[in-house]
C-alpha cells in the first residue's frame, strides 16, 4: 500500500534525467515539488544522499530498477531493511542508492523512517525520453503520494 506523502517529509528522486527511464526519480521530484512538497533530485554519487538524511526526518526516495520485472513494475523496499544491490545497479556511479543506505546505517545517520520506491526501467540510454511504461507508473505514483 502507497501511504500519501507526509507534507514534512523530504522526498529525493535519485537518478539522470538524460539516461531515459534513470529520469524517473528527478521527474517524480519536480512533479511533487510543483504541488508544495519538499522535494528534489539528486544526480551525482550516491555518498550525496547521506548528508541529506536526518534522523529525526521522514524520507521517501524513488529510482529507477533493473531487476528483470517488467517495465513499470512498483517495488516499495523499507529502508529499516537491507537493500537488495541488483535493482539498483543502473547508477552511473559505484556508490549508488544501496550503498549509500548502508553505509548511513552503518554511520547511524538512517532517517527516522525511509521508503524506497523503485520503478523497472527498460532504456537507459544517453539522450532516451523515459519508456512510456515508466511515464506511466510515475504518474500513478505520484497520484497515489500527493493526490490532486
Amino acid at each position: 500500500m502507497i501511504e500519501p506523502l507526509d507534507p514534512g517529509a523530504l522526498f529525493i528522486g535519485v537518478g539522470h534525467p538524460l539516461r531515459g527511464d534513470d529520469g524517473v526519480g528527478p521527474w517524480l521530484a519536480e512533479a511533487l515539488a510543483a504541488r508544495g512538497f519538499n522535494a528534489t533530485a539528486q544526480f551525482g554519487d550516491g555518498s550525496g544522499l547521506i548528508p541529506m538524511f536526518e534522523p529525526s526526518a521522514d524520507v521517501v526516495i524513488v529510482d529507477a530498477t533493473q531487476s528483470g520485472a517488467a517495465p513499470g513494475t512498483l517495488t516499495r523496499f523499507d529502508g529499516a531493511d537491507a537493500l537488495p544491490k541488483d535493482p539498483f545497479r543502473n547508477s552511473t556511479h559505484e556508490f549508488g542508492l544501496a550503498a549509500a543506505v548502508e553505509m548511513a546505517r552503518i554511520l547511524g545517520g538512517l532517517p527516522r523512517r525511509l521508503t524506497i520506491y523503485g520503478i523497472e526501467g527498460r532504456d537507459f540510454g544517453l539522450g532516451s525520453a523515459m519508456t512510456e511504461e515508466v511515464v506511466k507508473a510515475a504518474e500513478e505514483l505520484l497520484e497515489q503520494l500527493a493526490p490532486a
